[in-house]
């Protein structure tokens, strides 16, 4: 799988610019503020349809202009796709030059992993950060997930908005059964795609931490939800009941999944040091890229931005090891040198770039 170009128009800081890739690797390299995170974040908004950058749609086109537009010209092992995305009061994609009616349309043409400095988070941040990456992971291998996932928010919404009604308006506490059912069918799905996800991150991430740390480590990673069999889901809601009218949210559900990385039986969070969480997180990555070939049987794209200057001399070799055969698109500060691989650099200069 490969992008072969991309076309951005008032993107960003891009006036009107197409960009020819390699199929291998891409090094986008100049100063900070230049326009090279906002290719990646175009490559993003093509694969996952949202930004990882922001929720405003309206940050993403150029300052002082109404609308902005990327399209980009894709090739998978079994055919090739145009993907387009018009950006203004609405955002409209397009698939084939076919209106698409639905974002579940949208995933899985694009397969995607990223790395960004902020990664760290998902082991150092809350556990939205956590279900953050398995919800951009699953969505691309298993589409009707996403669209699950945002009828259980919908329904979770509603029931955040009746328990609240409860307690101002005095409201019947007994419809809650409904939207109580609702949430268990929605969450129960749920669980059983990150569960299954989970465990191939799992299978995978083993031997990718054992490798790196030379056998020194023994990572895990295990999952907590409140929807691991029906009767507990509907136990917990029921038992949280009096909790949820009286806070004006639901404290339990699918919503609160989390998952944690142990390393020799420890919290890496808690207790690894700061290399053992870099370590972490570059296997869990890996681990990312191997489930989504053995999904689709071929590698994603990858998307490296600023992530190389994370990484100690050791940590780069283990990365580049693994990047052969993959379009790997990677933005720095500074042009940098591959030894024994097949790359091609571009000088990126205030939303101007040179191919070198």
């Amino acid at each position: 799988m490969w992008i072969n170009n991309i076309e951005l128009i008032n993107f960003r800081n891009y006036d009107n610019i197409k960009i020819n890739l390699k199929d291998n690797i891409n090094v986008f390299y100049g100063e900070n503020a230049q326009g090279k995170t906002n290719i990646v974040e175009a490559i993003f908004l093509s694969s996952i349809g949202k930004s990882f950058r922001t929720n405003r749609d309206k940050d993403l086109i150029k300052f002082s202009e109404n609308k902005a537009m990327i399209e980009i010209q894709f090739k998978k092992s079994d055919r090739e796709g145009n993907i387009k995305i018009e950006i203004g009061d609405k955002k409209q994609i397009y698939l084939n030059g076919i209106k698409i009616k639905k974002l579940s349309e949208l995933l899985g043409n694009i397969n995607i992993v990223i790395f960004t400095p902020d990664d760290i988070n998902i082991l150092k941040g809350g556990p939205q950060n956590r279900r953050k990456f398995l919800d951009i992971m699953i969505s691309q291998l298993r589409p009707n997930y996403m669209h699950v996932l945002t009828l259980y928010l919908k329904t979770l919404e509603q029931r955040n908005n009746y328990l609240k009604q409860i307690k101002l308006e005095k409201k019947d506490e007994s419809l809650l059964d409904i939207w109580d059912e609702k949430l268990v069918e929605y969450g129960l799905k749920i669980y059983q795609y990150r569960k299954e996800f989970i465990e191939k991150l799992q299978n995978k991430i083993e031997n990718i931490h054992k490798e790196i740390t030379q056998g020194k480590e023994k990572i895990e990673i295990k999952y907590f939800s409140d929807a691991s069999t029906r009767q507990n889901f509907i136990n917990e809601l029921k038992s949280r009941r009096k909790l949820d009218i009286i806070k004006g949210f639901s404290t339990k559900g699918i919503h609160r999944d989390d998952f944690i990385i142990y390393i020799n039986d420890k919290e890496v969070e808690t207790f690894g040091s700061q290399g053992q969480n870099r370590t972490a997180i570059l296997s869990l990555k890996l681990s990312e890229l191997k489930v989504i070939y053995d999904e689709i049987g071929e590698y994603p794209i990858l998307l490296l931005d600023d992530f190389m200057s994370e990484l100690d001399d050791k940590r780069k070799k283990n990365l580049l090891k693994y990047i052969k055969n993959i379009q790997v698109i990677i933005t720095c500060t500074e042009k940098i040198i591959l030894e024994n691989l097949n790359y091609f650099s571009y000088n990126v200069i205030d939303g101007r770039i040179k191919e070198e």
